[in-house]
């Protein structure tokens, strides 16, 4: 069974597609209350599943008529793809940060499943068995090559 965390994920991204527009607007208390969670839960799955990392933006009102707004931040179609996933990537990045690339990046089937196992596999701390800072280095060198090599087809 899903946990919470990622029932809230889902719910807030099934909002996200069938929403006209780029955006959401949400009551946190009223979230909360609808997962029956309190709103600090709300905002850890905020924080850590909608960030620029992972193609979001989050805008907060407080008050009385206070919002949360999740903006959804598409790689750009028309501008250089590559250019602003090397940007992201970095000269060095940590295996979580990777991963959240790597999932973006298929979430916007920019690679396939299949590539993003792939990637995953290579990035992962098992698979680099140096200590910091040259793995999170090598990470970010091999992440890139490979994203140079899958976009260079597309």
């Amino acid at each position: 069974m899903a946990n919470i965390s990622e029932l809230i994920e889902r719910y807030i991204k099934g909002l996200l597609q069938e929403s006209q527009k780029d955006y959401v607007e949400l009551q946190r208390n009223e979230l909360a209350a609808q997962f029956n969670c309190v709103p600090s839960q709300i905002n850890y799955v905020l924080s850590t599943r909608f960030n620029v990392e992972n193609g979001f933006i989050v805008e907060s009102r407080r008050g009385g008529g206070g919002y949360i707004r999740i903006v959804r931040v598409p790689l750009e179609q028309h501008g250089d793809t590559a250019a602003q996933i090397y940007r992201l990537v970095g000269d060095e990045i940590s295996q979580s940060q990777a991963e959240k690339i790597i999932k973006r990046l298929a979430e916007e089937e920019i690679i396939t499943l299949r590539e993003a196992r792939i990637f995953k596999a290579v990035v992962d701390r098992n698979s680099l068995r140096l200590d910091l800072p040259w793995r999170d280095n090598l990470r970010a060198q091999l992440l890139r090559v490979m994203l140079a090599a899958v976009l260079r087809e597309s």
